[in-house]
């Protein structure tokens, strides 16, 4: 019995041994060839996970409005407008050909003119300035806007600006005023170095009178300003309206600067005797200091 089963355990050992020398047999001839293959075949690379890049999100693109085309305006029609008329400029007092402009000069041209009080500079600057404005002689006006201004009505003007109350119009009444305030003074000499001018100041009223006047009142007919010497020539000046006074030597008329010489000198184309010098007076209510 004993013989039997070593018998059979022999044989199941040989068949264990046999069966576990063919498998290792077969698995190193699968080494074996698998290990030749592989190195002939070239192994395939490994595919890398990739990460997906996140995609950006594509601009919403909005649609443009549609464009209204403007209809054309219609051109309308205007009146084009018409030029007012040319109106001509009247005529200036010394647009005639050969008229000589109108004498004027500035203070300080003047002698001593940085004295003068402010009453009677402020007269005198009146007094000039009318001189610049090319005004003529005209008969019964005293405003400039007329153009043109007699000889009391250039003295009633410039007094009255510069506030002198009661200032008479007329050359005559003139003449009275002053003399009844006592400030006037007459010359009897028709010289122009008579001792009867030392009193005679800037802004002094002129008079001169008809000589044709036959009472013991004379018949003042013409009146101006006294505004002082020349500094470059020392020669009395006046200022103020005239058909015809010298200024420098050369017949001048309108309102302008002019000679004070009181001899009787008429002019050539004139045939009537000139008008005589009669006095000054100091403007009543101005102060001369």
């Amino acid at each position: 019995m004993k013989s039997k089963l070593r018998y059979v355990l022999v044989i199941a050992m040989t068949v264990a041994m046999s069966t576990a020398l063919v498998r290792g047999t077969q698995e190193q001839g699968e080494s074996f060839g698998d290990k030749l293959k592989n190195f002939f075949v070239r192994p395939k690379p490994t595919p890398k996970h990739r990460k997906k890049k996140k995609a950006s999100p594509t601009p919403t693109i909005s649609p443009l409005p549609a464009v209204t085309s403007t209809p054309a305006e219609t051109p309308v029609s205007r009146p084009t407008p018409s030029r007012p008329p040319m109106i001509k400029p009247p005529p200036s007092p010394l647009g005639k050909k050969g008229a000589i402009p109108n004498a004027t000069i500035s203070t300080a041209e003047i002698s001593g003119s940085e004295s003068y009080s402010p009453e009677v500079q402020k007269v005198i600057d009146l007094g000039l300035n009318l001189t610049t404005q090319n005004l003529g002689y005209k008969i019964n006006s005293a405003d400039p806007a007329g153009r043109g201004m007699d000889s009391s009505g250039f003295v009633y003007h410039v007094l009255s600006r510069c506030g002198i109350k009661d200032v008479p119009r007329d050359a005559r009444e003139q003449y009275v005023w002053v003399r009844k305030a006592g400030t006037f003074e007459a010359v009897l000499a028709q010289r122009d170095d008579s001792f009867e001018l030392d009193a005679l100041k800037p802004g002094d009223v002129l008079f001169w009178a008809t000589p044709y006047s036959v009472s013991r009142e004379p018949d003042v007919i013409q009146t101006m300003i006294y505004i002082g010497r020349d500094k470059a020539t020392n020669q009395r000046l006046m200022v103020g309206a005239s058909e015809g006074r010298t200024y420098k030597g050369q017949m001048r008329k309108g309102v302008g600067v002019f000679d004070f010489k009181i001899g009787r000198t008429a002019s050539k184309a004139s045939k009537e005797p000139a008008a005589v010098f009669v006095g000054y007076g100091h403007i009543p209510g101005l102060d001369r200091k």
